[in-house]
Order: C-alpha cells, then structure tokens, then sequence
C-alpha cells in the first residue's frame, strides 16, 4: 500500500510518469476538457471534492517548478484563491505565470491531463507544471 495521501491509482500513474516541464492542469467543474487530452474526473457531486482538497493532494507527490492562473481568478476571487495564494507562500507552487482564461484554455490542449474536481465557483483552474527534485 501506499504511504503517501494520494489514493486515485490514474492520477498517482499519472503524477509519476511526469517529466519536466510537463503539466496537469487541476481545474473546476465547469472547464472544458480538449479533444485528445486525458480526464481524470472525480467530481461526485458540486463542491465534492473540492479544488482545494484536490491541489493539497497533487503536491503531496508532484514537484512544481511553476504554476499557471487565469487573471480572471484574481476578479472573481474564489475560495480556491486563498488556497493558492498560501501554497505559494510555503514555496510548493513555484514561479507564477498569469494569463487570460481564453489563453488557459488554449493551454490545457498541451497538458498530460486535466482532472476534474466538484468546484463549482468560476475560475478555480490551475496548470502546475512539473519539476525535477534534483
């Protein structure tokens, strides 16, 4: 059995055959998954589980070397922001790169996958891309 908190068998295969500079992007119910790209859904129901829960587990196994957030985020201010903003805080999210969500979206077409969380406030998307440990 495994030790660390992340259970889900796709996503934790998917976080270990990351390499650098690859990126899942962890985003709300409502963002659009691209043609060709891998989804991971655990949305159950809205608000379950959260983005927050969903973004505090990913890092407990992936090395982040940047992160990617749409401006509007910042407008809207979500619940997932606070939650952001203190992970980056501690240093798990690296560098910051903002842009806007009709750029997000054109972006999450390169990522590995897009997981799905229950979060239903608008925005609450990220693109965490992969470091090295080393």
């Amino acid at each position: 059995m495994k030790k660390t908190a992340l259970l889900n068998i796709a996503l934790s295969r998917t976080i270990a055959g990351l390499g650098h500079g690859d990126f899942v992007v962890i985003g709300d119910a409502g963002l659009p998954v691209p043609a060709g790209v891998e989804l991971i859904d655990l949305a159950i129901t809205s608000g379950l589980p959260d983005f927050a829960s969903v973004l505090r587990v990913v890092l407990s196994e992936m090395q982040v070397e940047r992160h990617v957030l749409a401006a509007e985020l910042f407008e809207v201010a979500p619940p997932a922001l606070a939650e952001i903003q203190q992970l980056s805080a501690l240093g798990l999210l690296g560098v910051r790169q903002q842009m806007p969500h009709s750029e997000f979206k054109l972006l999450s077409r390169q990522a590995k996958v897009i997981v799905r969380t229950g979060e239903c406030k608008p925005f609450s998307n990220i693109a965490l891309v992969a470091g090295v440990t080393f």
